[in-house]
């Protein structure tokens, strides 16, 4: 999932024709080439701008007997949640945890059934409404609070994950950012409260509250047959951090503070926030999560599903000398409001979204607990010793405090003790 075109991986490779390379650039050129890219008609795409109508399935409508579209099976194509696991009788609501494991790519060239979340159900196993396992919060020893990872997904595991697509629900706390007229997706946030997303400021700063909507609970974007559905809210009011830097980029921070509160599910819940100053050890690996591009620029094509990929934080002067080997010149200064993560040649460091989170593990690992350390923010190259920046989270964790009880929201969502 390469950056959109709002996001924090600046391909050097790509813009070296679109901007002159020179010993002190200013990072704000290199920047603005990426931000300001207009994709082609004519560019392949794929992900939220497809997306016209939900399609929600219709328990009222009687399913069909013996549908497969292969011949190699006589069954009912029905979404795994309405095929009854249980080879004696319907599973009662709430006595089972999930619904095995699916496979995101098993037989393409002919597949039981057309889409990859429907199972081939007996008939005397086809269900008219879908099963509801037990809640992921009432299930024994499970961790509650904010920043709780669903480790392989919620409902089922995946199999066949190739390009480091997540599970679904397994990073609850990710949002993503679409335009209000046709859901083309752009950035992407990351929820601290029912009614506040957490998202980077250069995502925002030409849009109106109107223009965009949050969305909560997305996963595979050209499909509503997930069990738990998302949700959207509309933008009430935008706050910026008063010392964004345009030329640097720096406090690259913005809260959204959304019309209606997302009510919170299995697959939708907020994120934990570091302390102030509270940065992760080097080395630590932290998951950046989104849906950005296969390849930079206006030919790339969007993700479908929800990628993840792992990144070590880097030492902040090790980043910044790092980057000064680069166009960005020997007397390049980092802002400490960055902090820094990737830079292992042949990982792909060029994923994730603009205002995306790079979550970190704290506490026992047994919990799998996650703080946002980052916000995905800009970069040079892709697949090479460079670490990306990322918005310094724990630099303005008293800036989202404050903004936060001046509007009347409680700090306890995202607060942890650990």
């Amino acid at each position: 999932m390469l950056l959109t075109v709002n996001i924090f991986i600046l391909l050097l490779s790509a813009i070296s024709a679109q901007v002159a390379p020179q010993q002190n650039a200013n990072i704000q050129d290199i920047v603005n080439t990426v931000f300001q890219v207009t994709p082609t008609a004519t560019a392949r795409r794929t992900g939220f701008n497809q997306i016209v109508t939900p399609e929600p399935v219709d328990p009222s409508k009687p399913l069909p007997n013996f549908t497969s579209v292969s011949g190699r099976a006589q069954c009912n194509c029905v979404p795994y949640h309405m095929c009854d696991p249980s080879t004696n009788s319907v599973t009662e609501d709430e006595t089972f945890d999930g619904f095995g494991l699916i496979d995101l790519r098993a037989d393409f060239n002919d597949p039981v059934c057309e889409h990859y979340l429907d199972v081939c159900c007996d008939n005397n196993r086809t269900l008219p409404t879908s099963l509801k396992p037990t809640p992921v919060e009432n299930r024994p020893n499970r961790p509650t609070g904010c920043g709780i990872r669903n480790v392989g997904g919620v409902d089922f595991n995946i199999t066949g994950a190739l390009d480091n697509e997540s599970g679904f629900g397994e990073f609850p706390w990710t949002i993503a950012l679409l335009t209000a007229a046709d859901s083309t997706y752009f950035c992407s946030g990351s929820l601290i409260h029912p009614r506040v997303v957490l998202t980077a400021f250069h995502c925002i700063t030409q849009r109106a509250p109107n223009s965009f909507v949050a969305r909560a609970g997305e996963w595979d974007t050209q499909t509503t047959r997930e069990r738990l559905p998302y949700q959207e809210r509309t933008i009430q009011k935008i706050i910026a951090h008063p010392q964004f830097n345009e030329r640097n980029v720096a406090n690259d921070f913005a809260l959204l503070i959304l019309s209606e509160a997302f009510v919170l599910d299995d697959h939708i819940n907020v994120v934990c926030l570091p302390a102030q100053n509270g940065i992760p050890a080097t080395g630590t690996n932290c998951y950046s999560t989104g849906w950005g591009k296969d390849q930079f620029g206006a030919a790339g094509r969007y993700s479908v599903i929800m990628k993840r990929v792992l990144l070590p934080i880097v030492e902040f002067n090790d980043c910044q000398n790092k980057l000064r080997g680069t166009r960005l010149g020997p007397k390049f200064a980092l802002s400490p409001t960055f902090i820094c993560a990737g830079g292992v040649v042949g990982i792909d460091t060029c994923q994730g979204d603009g205002g995306a989170p790079l979550s970190c593990p704290v506490g026992s690992s047994t919990d799998n607990r996650f703080v946002q350390s980052g916000i995905v923010a800009w970069g040079i190259g892709c697949n090479t010793h460079i670490p990306a920046a990322y918005a310094n989270v724990a630099s303005a964790r008293d800036w989202i405090d404050g903004q936060m009880l001046t509007n009347g929201f409680d700090t306890a969502t995202y607060t942890t003790n650990l």
